[in-house]
């Protein structure tokens, strides 16, 4: 999206840096083994993420990416490595460490009834996540409305329930829901994965446009590879919990160097 390039040369530290991360679940225990098995989701992952960059991760489903990012926001309790955001060890924060990095790196789900309570109006949504972050203090609900018109929606729909929305909008309403508070990161899983293909281009535009008005980095997580190709600046390829490859884009696309990023290109060629 950006013209975003890794920036190690030039002595810039990376907005997200991840070594060595894992994420291994237990699995319930089959006859006499001795040592408790374990499913390696996520089995030593690193990268760095630049300000301003999007970088694409992508791989067959059950790969590994979602838990990556799931673990790099929080959501989850890492088995293992090491998360810097910003020089901030993300593993060390208390709760109110946790609750100032929400504001700075916010989720988009794949599904934004994971980021919308059907029981909230949109505006009372909006209104609670910049109450509770300290933002929009002189007119909350002005600046609700505000956030709403500029992902492309009616001020007249702050008084709406998430069940009145086609798909499309309630991925906006979520887009709006993560921006809202001011963020400089954003994880974006599998983003527009359930929406017709006119409103995928719609979403992806929106994007676009956030992280060229606000300066925004994003983590995107998808397994359409032309339009990860479209949209990232670098991307890594997960297979069976690890990065196995990770470049600028038009150089992996064409010239994958690991044989599993040349497999899954040749499938969709």
């Amino acid at each position: 999206m950006s013209a975003g390039t890794s920036k190690g040369a030039e002595g810039i530290e990376p907005l997200l840096s991840v070594r060595g991360l894992k994420k291994h679940f237990p699995v319930r225990r089959r006859g006499f083994a001795r040592e408790p098995p374990v499913l390696k989701a996520v089995d030593g992952v690193s990268f760095d993420l630049w300000r301003g960059e999007t970088l694409g991760l992508v791989g067959e489903s059950g790969c590994g990416k979602t838990t990556t990012a799931r673990a790099v926001a929080r959501l989850i309790e890492s088995t293992e490595g090491a998360i810097r955001f910003d020089g901030v060890d993300v593993g060390s924060l208390d709760r109110n460490g946790l609750r100032v990095l929400r504001a700075r790196m916010q989720f988009v789900f794949q599904d934004p009834f994971g980021s919308l309570n059907p029981r909230m109006s949109v505006g009372a949504m909006l209104v609670e996540a910049l109450t509770v972050h300290g933002l929009g203090q002189s007119d909350p609900r002005a600046r609700a409305i505000d956030l709403l018109e500029k992902v492309g929606m009616s001020g007249d729909h702050i008084d709406r329930y998430p069940h009145e929305f086609s798909g499309g909008q309630r991925q906006r309403l979520g887009i709006t829901r993560a921006f809202s508070v001011e963020p400089e990161f954003l994880v974006l899983d599998e983003p527009v994965s359930a929406l017709d293909v006119s409103v995928q281009a719609q979403v992806v535009n929106l994007l676009e446009d956030l992280q060229r008005d606000l300066g925004l980095s994003y983590l995107f997580i998808a397994h359409d590879l032309a339009l990860v190709e479209h949209v990232s600046d670098r991307v890594g390829v997960m297979y069976l919990g690890r990065i196995v490859e990770i470049a600028a884009a038009a150089d992996l696309y064409r010239d994958p160097k690991h044989p599993y990023t040349r497999a899954l290109l040749s499938a969709v060629l």
